[in-house]
């Protein structure tokens, strides 16, 4: 019987790879639950295995609890403390006394019962392990190969541990078989019944990032800096790079000789094509390098709306924006700037149409005609709060005015700027934002109200808006912009997950 616990406990531990405490410790708790079943009784049973030679030893149990326990005393298995003193003088409240008991037969229902145990505690090993081991790398890239595909799913292994590469984040068309290796991102660890699962991505930004990291070595040790990525996944992609030595040639180093550096990124990728570019300080050279192949002959920067009007010859104008958009939405996600491709033409007709806007725009508030609004919009004053704050003399260098004149104009601006922020605070204490758009995180009672007082009242409104609709109120930039609209969604993405 001592043989059968020490092959036992052998051959488990070398079968699951599982330390043999843990095997004794579930053996152990096999015979006790044996014992229990044996005496009829719920009683507390210990059983404690020698485990160099496999002997055992069992004894009964009663936890020892204070005198003044107000709970009932459960009689099989507790004690109270002055009962346990008359055994045992030096016993305290939640020791144990234990008497020698009848140890049973390890026989076939106790190995049984063990082998449960045992499983069980190989599959809490097993959860904690690959929690330790893969929790501190989500973000990494990893490799694996393809075991087999479920429900357009793919079943990764990753080296004895199983990961799920959902369908939604496997490249299109890639066409994946069993026996394929393949790099992916650790996306996250989800918690399913069976315990965490390491779910893959192979559609990520970052993917096409850390595989130039692999691949040029000079971006491994930092000569050459990989700063943004950007993917239309099995089509194309574009890098952003920077070399952080005058030598280097940060575009020439990533593509390789004839290519190869390039070429090895883009099979990995099942064959997307990968333009990069160089990284400049200047954000219009930026966007004129990300657009390349297409040449720009202007460009327009809007640094308020972060926004850029880039001008193309009619003949470069589909090169710019390339098929369905992509250049372009790549151009723009790599450098982070929203762009629009426009030609001559249009660009003229958009300035003309925003004097238009502005001028009309001026006449309306300072009540002053056609050509006094032309000079003021030729010499650069846009708005009322340009007009009313910027240095006197500046106004008064616009040749065509005389200071009677000016001050007046001055005057009219400050009147309807200040008209205008009581109108603003009127609107404000009208508009009732939603009690949950009042609670929101990251939510304030001024930008409540606000919100309001353009029709967004409640989180579901806000939900709904695009950044670009909400980025021109006052106080709210494009970063809180996008922070407040991904937290208004978030019930959304809570509800598909449950799903």
């Amino acid at each position: 019987m001592a043989n059968e616990i020490l092959l036992m406990a052998e051959v488990l531990s070398s079968e699951k790879n599982v330390d043999k405490q843990v095997i004794f410790e579930a053996i152990e708790a096999a015979l006790s639950t044996a014992t229990r079943k044996r005496n009829r009784e719920d009683i507390g049973v210990r059983v404690a295995i020698e485990q160099t030679t496999g002997e055992y030893e069992s004894f009964r149990q009663w936890e020892v609890i204070a005198d003044d326990e107000e709970e009932e005393i459960v009689l099989d298995r507790q004690i109270y403390l002055k009962d346990a003193k008359e055994k045992e003088p030096n016993i305290e409240v939640g020791g144990f006394i234990e008497e020698p008991l009848e140890k049973v037969e390890f026989g076939r229902i106790a190995a049984q019962a063990a082998k449960q145990v045992i499983m069980q505690k190989v599959r809490e090993a097993e959860r904690e392990r690959i929690s330790l081991e893969y929790e501190p790398r989500i973000g990494e890239m990893i490799s694996g190969v393809v075991k087999r595909m479920e429900r357009g799913d793919a079943i990764i292994d990753l080296g004895g541990v199983e990961a799920l590469l959902p369908k939604a984040k496997m490249i299109p068309r890639e066409g994946l078989r069993i026996g394929d290796r393949i790099r992916c991102i650790l996306l996250e660890l989800r918690e399913v019944t069976r315990g965490p699962q390491i779910v893959l991505d192979r559609i990520s930004s970052d993917l096409v990032l850390q595989l130039f990291q692999l691949e040029v070595p000079e971006a491994g040790n930092g000569v050459i800096e990989i700063l943004s990525a950007a993917r239309d996944p099995g089509l194309r992609a574009k890098i952003a790079v920077r070399s952080n030595d005058s030598k280097i040639d940060p575009v020439g180093a990533c593509v390789g000789i004839r290519g190869s550096r390039v070429q090895s990124v883009s099979n990995e990728i099942a064959g997307e094509r990968v333009d990069i570019t160089k990284w400049a300080d200047d954000p219009a050279q930026f966007v004129i390098n990300a657009l390349s192949p297409a040449e720009v002959e202007s460009i327009l920067v809007d640094e308020d709306n972060h926004l850029m009007d880039v001008v193309v010859d009619e003949s470069q104008l589909s090169q710019a924006i390339g098929r369905g958009g992509q250049n372009v939405r790549l151009a723009s996600e790599v450098t982070g700037w929203e762009i629009n491709i426009l030609t001559a033409d249009q660009a003229d007709e958009k300035v003309a149409n925003e004097s238009q806007e502005m001028l009309e725009d001026l006449m309306k508030k300072l009540d002053i005609d056609k050509d006094v609004a032309a000079i003021l919009i030729q010499e650069g004053f846009f708005t009322l709060e340009e007009l009313a704050y910027v240095p006197k003399a500046e106004v008064l260098a616009i040749e065509e005015f005389d200071e009677d004149l000016v001050d007046e104009l001055r005057k009219r601006a400050e009147d309807a700027l200040v008209t205008q922020a009581i109108l603003r605070e009127e609107l404000l204490k009208a508009a009732k934002p939603a009690e949950d758009l009042l609670t929101m995180d990251g939510m304030d009672e001024y930008t409540a109200h606000l919100l309001a007082s353009e029709g967004i009242t409640t989180m579901e409104d806000l939900a709904e808006c695009a950044v670009d609709e909400i980025i021109d109120f006052e106080g709210i930039d494009r970063e809180r912009a996008e922070t407040l609209i991904m937290t208004a969604r978030a019930p959304w993405f809570a509800e598909a997950e449950g799903e």
